[in-house]
């Protein structure tokens, strides 16, 4: 899964802790997140569509892997 996380923080002009506080996760969880070295759990991949006022797809994109 690719996300456009990292876009829309920048976008929103936050900076990882500031987004991370606002979802009552890590800074480590976004890094990882934006990284995509973490796939967020539903709940959490739902409240950062919401935060950001987007629909989920727009901000995670599904990739089959091989």
């Amino acid at each position: 899964m690719t996300n456009k996380v990292q876009e829309y923080r920048k976008e929103f002009g936050l900076i990882q802790e500031e987004l991370a506080r606002a979802l009552n996760v890590t800074r480590q969880t976004i890094v990882a997140i934006e990284n995509n070295k973490f796939n967020p759990s539903l709940e959490l991949a739902f409240k950062i569509s919401k935060f950001f006022n987007q629909p989920i797809e727009e901000i995670f994109t599904y990739t089959k892997e091989e």
